[in-house]
């Protein structure tokens, strides 16, 4: 695919996806949306790590209003089947850990790609909002499956029903993302973690992401199952033996990824 609207990075296995629209806040259109699913899925099969980030001074303001004629033109139902479904979809199922490195505004559908990610790092100047009810809309795009998971219902009921700014500081006291940033640090800090995780041992995470996310529902002896079965296949990888080496030896692991 040709993008027009992302940018797509891929180095020393780290893929780096950057919304591209820095004159509209990184507001998404269908062929943003349609730029993301592409570059993550194939980041899939050739990263080992992926960042979702954004040009200028905002991560992602939303759907782009402008994308139609007029409020009455835009099929909502089918732009959130067909076009975000698969988009947060590609996010949620990549094999490898992806990151959001939030650099300003997440509102609306730009929180919910930002909360879609494995580990959110934000700048300290970035700021969470659920913008929807300024408009007459709920939340979407994964908004009511993933803030309540990450903050509680009471905090997600208030964040989407009065669609208050979250700061960075406040999203990470709550819960909702891993790290608030220093500006000044934030650029270096993301770029450092996320090269943690390209040269990381990638079965592991992969277990670790899939244990983790079909914990909720279980019983602890039916995770406990999980887990051995998980940690069995682990123990096979070449990751589990250079660990062990390099443990033995007092050295840093240097993984392949398998």
């Amino acid at each position: 695919m040709d993008y027009k609207e992302i940018l797509f990075t891929l180095e020393d296995g780290l893929a780096v996806i950057t919304l591209n629209r820095a004159n509209r806040k990184n507001a998404l259109t269908s062929r943003m949306r349609s730029e993301i699913t592409h570059a993550v899925r194939m980041a899939s099969a050739e990263a080992r790590a992926v960042v979702l980030t954004g040009a200028g001074d905002a991560f992602c303001s939303g759907q782009d209003l402008s994308d139609a004629s007029s409020a009455g033109d835009l099929d909502l139902e089918r732009t959130l089947r067909d076009e975000y479904l698969p988009m947060v979809e590609a996010i949620y199922n990549c094999p490898v850990p992806v990151m959001a490195a939030v650099n300003g505004a997440a509102a609306g559908a730009g929180a919910s790609l930002a909360l879609a990610a494995d580990v959110v790092i934000a700048s300290e100047s970035a700021f969470f909002m659920q913008a929807f009810s300024k408009i007459g809309l709920m939340p979407d795009a994964g908004g009511t499956w993933f803030l309540p998971r990450q903050v509680g219902m009471a905090k997600a009921m208030g964040a989407a029903l009065f669609a208050d700014r979250i700061s960075a500081q406040q999203a990470s006291d709550w819960g909702m993302i891993w790290e608030a940033v220093p500006d000044a640090e934030f650029d270096a800090h993301w770029r450092a973690r996320a090269a943690y995780l390209a040269q990381g041992p990638s079965k592991a995470f992969a277990a670790t992401k899939s244990a983790l996310r079909e914990s909720t529902g279980r019983s602890l002896m039916e995770q406990l199952s999980e887990e051995a079965h998980l940690q069995g296949e682990c123990g096979k990888t070449r990751d589990f033996l250079e660990g062990v080496t390099a443990f033995m030896e007092k050295r840093p692991a240097k993984f392949e990824g398998r």
